[in-house]
């Protein structure tokens, strides 16, 4: 039993984002605190957090249209690194998070996750269009201003292939909805054409030979101005929900999902630097060789766009970058039980199951809970990990830990490989005591049980477990994997 715990503590965290047009890169540190008095339980919290340093903004290598050059992100990341004074071991936390149509180029998964295990002990692989809104949003600073009046504010980050947004209302999620809208989407060459992306090819097929427009054709063609016209009047239908049939070819994913109507729109993302000139230059990249210009005048000077308060973003094209930097990790409870030789863990899927405040009821659906996660996560029996994130727990006595337990092993043990960490995740603070109970009740001591707490995650989210601190909690970074193909 350690008899001294340190009271602060400091970590550093990394974003790296890699984007359709650009990459860039974050360091910052993390203060942690107990926030609680000497004889009550501790409470961990993160107390400041302060951004040590920011790289130039970089076009993002690519080999051909469909690959991305792996080898020079890993350069640029590494020569950042150094510039900053850090080695990649020094780093924590974090997120390498892929956003708009990088994430669908062929190597994008292997590369993201060849990064992530040499770019930091713990930085976390992340792609998925409505996750890339959510932390743009925390970049903007449209989170926090949400937070601070109450209102419902729309967060529209846009890059060079497309416009994540989240909606907020009092610091809580209301919805997202992810458009083909971007600033590559058509590219230029000299006077010509260069490229125009799948979406509005299928657009330009939707309206027939009055847009017939084709690579090799002048840039200077009424038509181009007509199609971002329409990317404008697209967004402004789906900030009243309202999207048409005709604007279906922009839509990536589902159907704007928020009940509410919005009182304000923040911008953010290369798109938005183009109106509000933040940063002083981009490095490598050539001016006005694509629509993003173009774009941004369209957005300023529509008329349907005009009837919502516009609010100034903190951060425009860094916004998703300063979001996976210091937005992506939450703290556990101070509570747990850890062994720390299994740390950390990545890309753990979480399987959610509901006790309804209801012991008796909740350990009885258990096994088939545990064989619906395994059905979902491990098909074919390979020994796919998963944590198991128990919610809506009752109150609990010792002898409902001890069934709470028995419950589980009882359950797990379909699981084809038994060697394998045995991940819980709780919502209510019993972490500490149900990780030791189930360590003493488990005949495989060669397992070693992961129990956290004070951990909120939706079904469906993967998490990555960082290693144990000196304050005793862990860092853990909540995600959605989602490489759009």
């Amino acid at each position: 039993m350690k008899r001294f715990e340190p009271q602060k503590e400091d970590i550093l965290s990394a974003g790296i984002d890699i984007g359709t047009s650009t990459t860039k890169i974050v360091i910052s540190k993390f203060s942690l605190m107990n926030m609680a008095g000497g004889m009550h339980m501790p409470r961990i919290e993160i107390i400041n957090k302060e951004i040590l340093y920011r790289s130039p903004i970089y076009r993002t290598p690519l080999l051909s249209t469909t690959t991305i050059d792996s080898k020079a992100v890993e350069t640029l990341v590494m020569k950042e690194y150094e510039l900053a004074g850090i080695e990649p071991n020094d780093i924590q936390t974090g997120a390498v998070i892929i956003t708009g149509e990088t994430a669908t180029k062929q190597n994008a998964q292997e590369m993201v996750h060849y990064l992530s295990d040499h770019a930091g002990e713990f930085l976390v692989a992340t792609a998925g269009p409505d996750l890339e809104g959510i932390i743009a949003a925390k970049g903007s600073g449209a989170y926090e201003y949400s937070k601070k009046t109450g209102k419902v504010i729309a967060n529209i980050d846009i890059g060079g292939g497309t416009a994540n947004v989240a909606v907020y209302k009092s610091g809580k999620l209301c919805g997202t909805c992810t458009l083909h809208i971007g600033g590559r989407l058509i590219e230029f060459e000299g006077n010509q054409i260069k490229s125009i992306s799948s979406p509005i090819k299928k657009l330009i097929q939707q309206w027939g030979s009055a847009a017939a427009i084709k690579e090799g054709d002048r840039r200077d063609l009424s038509v181009i101005q007509k199609l971002i016209d329409f990317m404008a009047a697209v967004i402004a239908r789906m900030l009243n929900r309202n999207l048409l049939e005709s604007d279906q070819p922009l839509l990536l994913g589902h159907e704007p999902n928020w009940q509410e109507d919005i009182d304000a729109i923040m911008f953010s993302g290369g798109i938005s630097e183009c109106i509000y000139k933040y940063e002083s230059v981009i490095t490598g990249t050539a001016q006005y060789d694509d629509i993003g210009e173009m774009l941004a005048a369209s957005l300023r000077e529509s008329q349907e766009l005009s009837s919502w308060q516009w609010l100034k973003p903190v951060e425009t094209v860094r916004a998703t970058v300063l979001g996976a930097g210091t937005q992506t990790t939450e703290i556990s409870g101070a509570t747990i039980h850890a062994e720390s030789h299994d740390l950390p863990l990545r890309n753990l899927p979480v399987y959610q199951i509901r006790l309804g405040y209801d012991l008796e009821d909740g350990i009885k659906r258990m096994p088939e809970a545990v064989q619906n996660a395994m059905d979902i996560y491990d098909p074919q029996r390979e020994g796919q990990n998963f944590a198991l994130y128990v919610t809506e727990i009752p109150y609990l006595g010792f002898r409902d830990v001890q069934a709470l337990a028995t419950a589980i092993l009882h359950a797990m043990q379909i699981k084809p490989n038994k060697k394998q960490p045995l991940v819980i995740v709780l919502e209510s603070d019993h972490a500490k005591v149900l990780g030791q109970t189930i360590k003493v009740q488990n005949p495989a001591q060669s397992q070693s049980i992961i129990c956290i707490d004070q951990i909120q995650v939706e079904h469906g989210d993967y998490i990555d477990i960082g290693h144990l601190l000196q304050t005793s909690v862990v860092p853990v970074v909540i995600k959605t994997l989602t490489f759009h193909h």
